[in-house]
C-alpha cells in the first residue's frame, strides 16, 4: 500500500509541489492511481487535493508563483497578526475556487485525508473523501472549504466555518500528516505494516528561532516569543515528531522522506523565496531519485 503525505508550510509548499512535479515527469507517476492514500496538511492540502482530483501538478506550482503574492498581501492594521489575521482569506479562497470550483470530497478520484483543527470543541478534525461508505459527514463538503480550513494558520488567516465547525490550521497537530496517514492505512484500510510504502514530502525545517540570550530578555509573547517564530517552531516540532515516529514504525526501505534544513528560520509567507525553493526541490529530487524509484517499484 503506497501512501503519500505532504507537509504544511505556507508559501514553501512550492518546494513539495515541484518535487512531485519532478517525480511525475521523470517516472510517469499518476499519483491518484499509483498511491492508495494521499494526505496533505495546510499548504500540503492544496497539493494533496489537486493530486486526488487529477489536477496537473504543474498547475499547482503555477498557483504558488502567480497567486502567492496576492494571497500573502499584508492587510492594514493587523500589526503582524497581533490584533487581526495578517492576511485576508478571500484571495486564497478565490485562487482555490479557480482550481476546484464546486467539487466536493465525494468527487475525489483517490483516497484523500486533510487534517484541520476544531478550535470550537478543542479537538482534531480530519476531512476524508468518501472512500468508506460509513463516511457521511464530509461527502458534500466542498474541497475549497476543507482546504481553506486546513490552511488557516493562527495569526495568518482567520478560522474557517465549515458547517457547524469552527476550524483552524491542521498543522497545529499534524503539520506532517505521515502519522495520520499511516495510522489510517493500518486501521481503517487494513494494511499490514510490512505492506506500507510511505513517500513523505516536507517544506523545510528551520532552525535557530531563539538564539541564546541573557536573563534580562523580556519573554512576553510579542517581545520575546514573537508570533511568527512561535507558530513556525510549533509546526517544525510537530513535523519532526511525526517523521521520527513513522520512521520507528516502518523499516528503512518502507519510507522516503524528502525535505531540507535551514540554519535560519523559515518563513510561511516570504514570496521572495520561491526561486530558491524551486532550486532546493530540484537538488533534493535528484539526491533522492533512486530511493523514490525503488519505492514506486512495479507501478512504473
Amino acid at each position: 500500500m503506497r501512501v503519500l503525505a505532504i507537509d504544511g508550510g505556507g508559501i514553501r509548499g512550492i518546494y513539495a509541489s515541484h518535487v512531485l512535479e519532478r517525480i511525475q515527469n521523470s517516472f510517469g507517476t499518476q499519483f491518484h492511481r499509483d498511491f492508495d492514500l494521499i494526505a496533505g496538511t495546510s499548504t500540503g492540502s492544496i497539493i494533496a487535493a489537486a493530486l486526488a482530483f487529477e489536477i496537473p501538478i504543474s498547475d499547482v506550482t503555477k498557483l504558488y508563483r502567480e497567486q502567492g503574492p496576492l494571497i500573502f498581501c499584508p492587510r492594514r492594521w493587523s500589526f503582524g497578526g497581533a490584533f487581526l489575521p495578517r492576511y485576508k482569506s478571500d484571495p486564497l479562497r478565490a485562487a482555490l475556487n479557480e482550481v476546484f470550483q464546486d467539487a466536493t470530497l465525494s468527487d475525489a478520484k483517490a483516497r484523500l485525508i486533510i487534517p484541520a483543527t476544531d478550535i470550537g470543541n478543542g479537538g482534531v478534525h480530519v476531512f476524508k473523501s468518501a472512500y468508506d461508505e460509513s463516511f457521511v459527514r464530509d461527502r458534500d463538503v466542498r474541497v475549497v472549504d476543507a482546504v481553506v480550513a486546513s490552511c488557516s494558520a493562527p495569526s495568518y488567516f482567520a478560522p474557517a466555518r465549515v458547517g457547524p465547525y469552527q476550524l483552524s490550521d491542521g498543522g497545529l497537530w499534524a503539520n506532517n500528516p505521515s502519522l495520520v496517514a499511516v495510522t489510517e492505512a493500518l486501521t481503517r484500510l487494513g494494511a499490514e505494516r510490512s505492506e506500507i510504502r510511505l513517500l513523505s514530502v516536507g517544506t523545510g525545517i528551520g532552525k535557530n528561532y531563539y538564539p541564546i540570550v541573557g536573563a534580562e530578555k523580556r519573554w512576553g509573547f510579542l517581545t520575546g516569543w514573537g508570533i511568527p517564530k512561535f507558530i513556525s517552531m510549533l509546526l517544525n516540532l510537530q513535523a519532526a515528531t511525526a517523521s521520527n515516529v513513522t520512521q520507528l514504525l516502518l523499516d528503512k526501505h518502507q519510507t522516503v522522506r524528502i525535505n531540507f534544513e535551514s540554519d535560519l528560520p523559515l518563513s510561511l509567507d516570504d514570496v521572495g523565496t520561491l526561486d530558491d525553493l524551486i532550486t532546493k526541490a530540484d537538488k533534493d529530487f535528484t539526491h533522492n531519485s533512486k530511493a523514490i524509484r525503488q519505492l514506486l517499484g512495479e507501478t512504473q
